[in-house]
């Protein structure tokens, strides 16, 4: 049976709510020295809204995503216990805090089209 709309729109709402007050933690209020410069991409909320997969994009190299995902995970109580202060709301989904490398596979594949492309120039005849 499909899902209702507003039941579909709340939990749309409730997830960009989300995703805005956890990056505005993560940008400036968050002293944990792990945590590097990051943002959230993304944020899903399960249907039943008990839980919460915050993706959340890096800057630099596996050791900084380790260490940033490190302190996202150990800053987790602390989160949930500010927006449960800021959104005002009874409960606060779980978050579990992921890697999303969207950004840079993208990149990868536009620079190996651009290396084929390049490598099927036609050549001058003269």
């Amino acid at each position: 049976m499909p899902e209702q709309r507003a039941r579909q729109y709340h939990r749309d709402r409730v997830a960009e709510t989300l995703r805005e007050e956890v990056g505005a933690m993560i940008e400036g209020e968050l002293s944990d020295p792990r945590i590097r410069s990051a943002y959230v991409t993304q944020v899903v909320l399960n249907p039943g809204g008990k839980s919460a997969m915050v993706y959340v994009a890096v800057e630099g190299g596996k050791e900084e995503e380790a260490s940033t995902l490190d302190g996202l995970m150990a800053a987790r109580g602390h989160i949930r216990h500010e927006l449960l202060e800021r959104m005002g709301v009874r409960h606060v989904p779980d978050l579990t805090f992921l890697i999303d490398r969207s950004e840079k596979l993208t990149a990868r594949i536009d620079e190996l089209l651009s290396r084929k492309r390049t490598k099927k120039a036609p050549e001058n005849p003269s």
